[in-house]
């Protein structure tokens, strides 16, 4: 366990953040004190001074055997140079350099959409000056951003997106921690699962602030909902379309994220349904790598299972990757990249591998190889350039807790190919009502964001899905 000294000041979170951008792993000991002298372990110790309204943040580091220390002045209290002194000192004893540099929030377009709102000019200059990003990061977020106000700006007042979440899968990932259910060994939940859902699709679609508003996107996500029967996705849709007007509807998605759930007949319910975008994810073309993070797949089903989308008229497929996986290099991503090129999918998501909090990975960490940082960035700089190369642009981007590196996960696509519903989630510029187990509603106006949650449990969700439609219900009274 690595201590954490603050004196003079409590900028925990702050000190916090950057270590843990570093040591994604580490637990901390948080200690509000002075660093002892005869202090032995691994430590980060943040002193904060200040005289004559000179301010002093001065930081030392101790790993192993590397010891180093750096003092950073500023005219007024900024957590910023509490970061950075922080930073500078662990990547002088890691040689690990973040290229995001001290930012560490999920949203980087935003930060650049804040300075041009409040008059800014360059906000390429202001992301390398304000945080130490790398200008090519910089680039990514600036070029996000300018796709990103195009929908942000035209969208509808009065508009609201629906989420509509399957907790099932074939098998759960090595990295996983959604909520999520092996479908071979819950069989006997998804009827119940699926009246209940029923249930609150029905009771929502009835709430006046949903029925006063377009219903501008809808996302099927999970979990994996093509791992249903072709009848159960048909009655999904069936309950869905009677029950909410879809008459605004600009884009359906649907998750068919395992490629061995894929089937023509449920490929025939989505078109039947105008479903406008599939997603089908081979996360690697690497079948060694696909057997030890747990996908029942290979590569050659996902190749099938692509071209069985395209056979059934499906003119947008959405294809998710993952740069550092547990035992890849360069040559496998590369591999992986040049097979998607081939395909030529309409829009493409590239993923940084995350040690999410309750997965496998998470817990059994130790038993995997995994990748360097400066690894995982070279395959995204990849990534970014088989993109551009092929005329994809980056249209959104987030970032998680725990990534290799502190990078970020990138959605690409053709011209007109950028998913609405991606970018209004990402930025909380519209109200989002999230229907099954694990859903997160959030309603927002100009002003405010309110969220309310669905149990994330299968059973429990089944056993309270009234109490689930009553907390939308007092929600909605708020707006």
């Amino acid at each position: 366990m690595m201590k954490i000294y603050l004196e003079n000041h409590s900028e925990e979170y702050a000190v916090r953040e950057m270590v843990s951008a570093y040591f994604p792993k580490q637990k901390f000991e948080i200690i509000h004190s002075s660093l002892p002298s005869d202090e032995k372990s691994d430590y980060v110790y943040s002193l904060y001074t200040t005289k004559n309204n000179f301010h002093s943040f001065l930081c030392r580091v101790k790993i192993g055997n590397k010891i180093f220390e750096k003092t950073i002045c500023g005219n007024e209290f900024d957590k910023n140079l509490i970061k950075k002194s922080v930073s500078v000192c662990l990547e002088k004893v890691t040689g690990i350099h973040l290229p995001w540099g001290l930012m560490t929030g999920i949203r980087p377009s935003k930060n650049v959409r804040e300075f041009l709102a409040s008059g800014g000019t360059n906000p390429e200059n202001y992301l390398i000056d304000r945080f130490g990003c790398d200008i090519s990061k910089a680039k990514l977020a600036t070029c996000v951003e300018k796709t990103e106000s195009k929908y942000i700006d035209s969208k509808y007042d009065d508009g609201i997106s629906l989420y509509i979440g399957i907790p099932f899968c074939p098998t759960r990932c090595l990295y996983c921690s959604f909520t999520s259910q092996s479908i071979a060994f819950s069989n006997k939940l998804v009827k119940p699962y699926m009246d209940s859902l029923i249930h609150e699709i029905e009771e929502v679609a009835k709430l006046d602030y949903v029925k006063k508003r377009r219903i501008e996107t809808i996302y099927f996500g999970g979990g994996t909902p093509s791992a249903l029967s072709h009848s159960d996705i048909e009655r999904l849709f069936i309950a869905t379309e009677n029950n909410f007007d879809l008459s605004h509807v600009k884009e359906i998605t649907f998750e068919a994220g395992r490629p061995d759930t894929v089937t023509g007949e449920k490929l025939d319910v989505l078109k039947r349904h105008n479903v406008s975008r599939i997603s089908i994810n081979p996360q690697t073309m690497n079948d060694e790598t696909l057997r030890i993070i747990g996908r029942n797949h290979t590569s050659e089903e996902f190749l099938k299972s692509f071209h069985l989308a395209r056979k059934s008229g499906f003119s947008h497929i959405n294809c998710d990757i993952i740069a550092g996986l547990p035992g890849e290099n360069e040559k496998n991503f590369s591999n992986t990249l040049s097979v998607l090129e081939k395909l030529s999918p309409e829009s493409i998501t590239v993923h940084t591998m995350s040690i999410k909090h309750g997965s496998f990975l998470d817990m059994n960490y130790d038993m995997y190889s995994m990748t360097a940082s400066n690894t995982v960035n070279n395959m995204l700089d990849m990534a970014h350039e088989v993109m551009t190369k092929n005329n994809m642009h980056p249209y959104y981007m987030y970032r998680q807790k725990n990534m290799l590196g502190n990078l970020e996960n990138v959605g690409y696509c053709k011209n007109v190919c950028e998913c609405i519903y991606n970018i209004y989630i990402m930025e909380e510029v519209q109200s989002i009502i999230a229907l099954g187990a694990g859903g997160s509603t959030k309603l927002t106006d100009k002003d405010r964001i309110e969220r309310v949650f669905n149990v994330k449990e299968v059973s429990e969700y089944i056993k309270r899905t009234d109490e689930m439609i009553e907390r939308k219900r007092n929600l909605a009274k708020l707006f």
